[in-house]
């Protein structure tokens, strides 16, 4: 059972993914069976509007921008992309770094995706992609990747309790911030 304080909640939600609206959805379901169960409902709310986009951009740790002063979003940025990051291979370094510039100058902000569970190659290959789509698709995509990312922010608190408490996934208490 997941049954945290209302505050406790809202700011564990808020720093996975800085929409009100969104954090006001998924708490207002509260409490969670499971861990499933909260991903589940984040999901289901995760339909975000352009200004939403927006806004969840300001706050979002970017790879390549310094620490945003949030210790939990900044660690959890940094371990979610240290993996996507990790090649020898200077063709794909190249390819992100060049891809990624390009992405920048053509929708103006940095290229945004869930890099937990995919190799840099794919990473590159949905940034190819992406480059392709107009702008509207793109912001429905990056709106989309937002909430995949919180997922997994979701995830990472809920397994890092685990951890510390050496209770089931399923149950639930104040933990580290989330990111």
């Amino acid at each position: 059972m997941i049954d945290l304080p209302e505050g406790e909640l809202r700011e564990r939600l808020a720093t996975a993914l800085s929409v009100p609206r969104w954090v006001d959805e998924v708490a207002g379901q509260a409490p969670f069976d499971d861990v499933d169960a909260l991903i589940a409902v984040a999901r289901r709310a995760g339909s975000l509007t352009s200004d939403e986009v927006d806004q969840a951009l300001e706050h979002h740790d970017l790879v390549a921008e310094p620490a945003t002063g949030d210790a939990g979003a900044d660690e959890y940025g940094r371990r979610e992309e240290r993996a996507s990051h990790e090649t020898d291979d200077p063709q794909l370094v190249k390819a992100l770094a060049e891809g990624g510039a390009v992405y920048e100058e053509r929708f103006g902000r940095a290229f945004v995706i869930r890099t937990a569970g995919r190799s840099r190659d794919e990473v590159v290959e949905e940034l190819d992609r992406r480059l392709k789509l107009d702008d509207e698709a793109e912001k429905q995509e990056v709106g989309a990747q937002l909430v995949e990312i919180a997922v997994v922010r979701l995830r990472q608190v809920f397994a890092s309790r685990t951890a510390e408490t050496g209770r089931g996934a399923e149950t639930a208490s104040p933990a580290r911030p989330l990111a």
